[in-house]
């Protein structure tokens, strides 16, 4: 594959609506490619190909680019404003840079992005990789400090023996006992507030087999957030938290956020309540790798 060619593709594919129009003549045939677009597919298919596909490519970027790509692709919910030229303005107010900056991180990206997607030998099936989630389900308890996730993932390739996993603690290194599922590798702290760790498995898993795994984590304090990142695509993401008989006077949903907005106070997200145990339940679907979702509160009363 000819990054060159990939360029002019991608460069195509941004203009108009991006991938929140009509893609099925704008995909080229290298893209289709890059993205496991098979001949048969329809719209809704390619749209979730090639935005699954970008999205992961584009979790390797640094920052500035990752922002200027997902909003230029319109891949960013909140920057599916029908011109390019809009989307590269919602960016520049989110890096706090100038219109013409934005433009270049956009083409700066787009061709780091070829050649990532040109790199790849043999583009897998599923876009995500070896494996994908179907569900995750955190919840988290505030007066405990206590944090339970469950995961169940399906191999999309034979001999899956391990899960590289990440998740967005409010703060440090937790500690984390597993219940059940595998064998806990600590890949420590990504970011200030991204925790890596991995699950060996005690078998390797056969194409399509599913799996589920449930880990205690004790993180040692909490920032007034709650958010998942997720690597590999994610079918749905229940969060729940248990804020006790002081809930917060407002909480926020976060669906689809940068990560540099889950602590930006100017960044508010979905306005939600809590019911009258006190708890708040969220539900989010089809979760882009690279991008955050979960729950962001004001200091509790």
């Amino acid at each position: 594959m000819k990054p060159a060619e990939l360029v002019q593709e991608l460069k195509t594919l941004r203009k108009g609506r991006g991938l929140a129009g009509r893609v099925e003549d704008r995909v080229g045939p290298l893209l289709r490619s890059a993205c496991s677009v098979a001949d048969g597919d329809g719209m809704v298919a390619i749209r979730e190909k090639v935005s699954d596909r970008l999205s992961a490519l584009a979790a390797d970027l640094p920052e500035d680019l990752r922002v200027a790509a997902l909003a230029a692709f319109a891949i960013c919910a909140e920057a599916r404003q029908p011109l390019y030229q809009e989307r590269v303005r919602w960016a520049a107010q989110r890096l706090d840079r100038d219109p013409r900056t934005v433009r270049r991180r956009v083409d700066e990206a787009i061709d780091l992005l070829a050649e990532l997607a040109s790199s790849s030998a043999s583009p897998p099936a599923v876009p995500g990789g070896l494996w994908h989630t179907t569900s995750l389900s955190i919840a988290l308890v505030l007066d405990e400090l206590l944090v339970l996730e469950r995961r169940r993932i399906v191999a999309d390739q034979e001999g899956v023996r391990s899960l590289d996993l990440a998740v967005s603690l409010p703060e440090g290194r937790p500690s984390a006992t597993v219940l059940y599922g595998g064998t806990l590798v600590d890949r420590g702290m990504e970011t200030s507030s991204r925790w890596g760790y991995g699950l060996e498995l005690p078998r390797p898993l056969s194409r399509g087999e599913p799996w589920e795994t449930a880990i205690l984590f004790r993180p040692p304090s909490l920032r007034p957030y709650m958010v998942t990142v997720p690597r590999h695509p994610c079918d749905s993401f229940d969060l729940r938290v248990r804020f006790g008989a002081s809930p917060p006077s407002e909480i926020w949903a976060l669906e689809g956020a940068f990560q540099r907005d889950v602590s930006d106070p100017g960044y508010r997200g979905r306005s939600s309540q809590v019911d009258s145990s006190g708890e708040l339940h969220l539900r989010f679907q089809g979760l882009m790798p690279g991008l955050a979702y979960g729950a962001r509160w004001a200091h509790q009363l």
